[in-house]
């Protein structure tokens, strides 16, 4: 920066970009990095650093749209202890915890971890319970730590192992790839960045093989981002002096060599156009090796999106692609976006994977650690209906109607579950079931079992099974057998009242006979025929 420089292309570590980026806010000079991925780089405390690839931000969301897709709630991050490794994973706990998940044990490495460090790591973390580990390290030890994870049992079937780009990244630098590297991380899922096989790529990539004479096959995709973003900075220069910009430096003050010092502050030059350079810079839109070269406002390529590869021993395999326009998904993303946006889980989908082991059955994604501690499970302290819940004297310490349920329901799985059932209430009183729900949700129990009424407010926090009471209104009677008799139907009422109702009866037929008997013919005749009329009138009426 000593030779008035306006653009500064660089540095792949995302580390150094933090230092550098200092100087180019300094300097006013745009720093574009076609391999610092940190999140944290996008900041306002760095205007002047133009990331041309794309930010871990969306990587780590497509690890966590994958877990959430295979049903698993806990990841184990094995992550290099740097900026780039910290600020990854801590948008990895982020993106879960949207999804209903969580990174169960955060594992680091120092940058210059040896094997020995990372076997005891491994160690450590194969006692855990989560068998899905998701790798964000560096490309100069990554391998060896599947090398050592294959030496201690780590890579066979229930284990999940989750690249980030590192990984494609290396393998595709490497040319031609070792066939015992490939048998070493079968089964493995990586992300690598999705560029779109256009005229425009096949055109370079034969213009490369007429000056080299063979074909280049170690390129990977920061090759293709370093690439653009030379283009890049052509295309904002040429734009900046066509709309009169002025190219011109001066010395910043602040920059004074103290005494003694190696470090030349007082020759770097300021670019006086950098304020006016910067905005020409993210306004060029153009279609690159790797894509469309376009910013958001937040100053991010757009439609970020990401190959979803299965290594086998033949080689790369892809199962599907990742976007932020459309989540997981079988078709390109350039296919999807001249469709509708569609991120709803029926239409989230990828193919078969060959897991560690060889199975494409998807792994459980946990074991019961053995350092591990029982399901702490919450039960309501009941007064009342004790049959349905109820302290007992003996093991497990509770009973009633759901600890039968939930028990019968623990006896149908395939493994043991070590439990602990744990009284909630004073036993004065019953609790209060909404502060249950809570505390399950604080993860302060693990579970609950009780007449828990699902309400909508609780299944926003809370995952119910389907129930096994139903509520509402009921009356309980008691059950007896009865003989049917042929006088049955003189059962609803008592003998007074069927008195009562023959008396009313007979009082009817002597009203209507001396009210008829005078004008009615019907009325009259023997006393046989009168009395039968009457009846029958009154039989009639009511």
């Amino acid at each position: 920066m000593e030779n008035e420089v306006i653009a500064t292309i660089g540095p792949q570590s995302s580390g150094i970009a933090h230092i550098i980026a200092h100087v180019a806010n300094e300097l006013h000079v745009p720093l574009l990095s076609f391999g610092a991925t940190d999140p944290t780089l996008s900041s306002l405390q760095f205007p002047y650093f133009v990331r041309t690839t794309h930010s871990d931000y969306f990587q780590m969301y497509a690890i966590a749209d994958i877990v959430d897709f295979c049903r698993w709630r806990q990841v184990i991050a094995i992550y290099v202890d740097d900026d780039y490794g910290r600020n990854g994973i801590s948008i990895l706990g982020d993106a879960l915890a949207k999804k209903r998940g969580k990174i169960s044990y955060k594992a680091a490495l120092s940058p210059g971890a040896t094997k020995n460090d990372i076997s005891i790591l491994l160690n450590s973390v194969n006692l855990m319970e989560s068998r899905v580990f998701v790798v964000h390290v560096n490309p100069d030890y990554g391998l060896n730590v599947f090398s050592i994870a294959k030496n201690l049992g780590m890579m066979t079937s229930g284990y999940v192992w989750i690249a980030t780009d590192w990984l494609p990244s290396k393998l595709d630098s490497m040319d031609p790839v070792d066939t015992n590297t490939l048998k070493l991380l079968q089964g493995v899922v990586a992300l690598r960045h999705h560029t779109p096989d256009t005229n425009l790529k096949k055109s370079f990539f034969s213009r490369l093989k007429n000056v080299n004479g063979t074909a280049t096959t170690s390129f990977n995709s920061y090759a293709l981002y370093a690439y653009d973003s030379v283009w890049l900075a052509a295309y904002a220069l040429d734009a900046f002096l066509k709309e009169g910009g002025n190219i011109s430096f001066s010395s910043d003050p602040k920059l004074i060599d103290t005494k003694g010092s190696m470090l030349h502050l007082s020759s770097l030059r300021v670019f006086n156009g950098g304020p006016d350079f910067l905005p020409t810079l993210l306004r060029v839109n153009f279609t690159g090796l790797s894509g469309q070269i376009q910013f958001n406002g937040d100053k991010n390529l757009i439609r970020p999106s990401y190959d979803i590869l299965n290594i086998g021993e033949s080689g790369f395999r892809r199962v599907g692609y990742w976007s932020n326009y459309s989540g997981l998904s079988v078709l390109a993303p350039e296919i999807l976006y001249k469709r509708p946006p569609n991120s709803s889980i029926s239409n989230q989908k990828l193919f078969n994977v060959l897991w560690p082991g060889e199975t494409i059955a998807t792994p459980r994604g946990w074991v019961f650690p053995n350092n591990g501690k029982p399901l702490r499970i919450a039960v309501p302290y009941r007064i009342s209906y004790l049959e349905f819940l109820s302290k007992d004297k003996n093991p497990p310490g509770v009973r009633g109607y759901c600890i039968d349920v939930f028990e019968a329901a623990i006896n149908l799985l395939p493994y043991p579950v070590p439990r602990q059932y744990i009284l909630f209430g004073d036993g004065k009183r019953n609790p209060d079931y909404s502060q249950l729900v809570n505390q399950v949700a604080l993860k302060n129990f693990d579970a609950a079992v009780g007449d828990v009424t699902i309400v909508p407010n609780r299944t926003r926090i809370l995952d119910f099974t389907q129930p096994f009471m139903e509520s509402g209104l009921v009356v309980v009677v008691p059950v007896k057998e009865i003989k049917s008799s042929p006088w049955a139907f003189l059962k609803p009422f008592t003998a007074q009242m069927w008195c009562v109702t023959g008396a009313f009866f007979l009082f009817v037929g002597a009203v209507v006979w001396i009210l008829e008997h005078r004008h009615n013919p019907e009325f009259r005749g023997p006393p046989k025929k009168q009395i039968m009329t009457i009846f029958w009138l009154v039989f009639l009426t009511i």
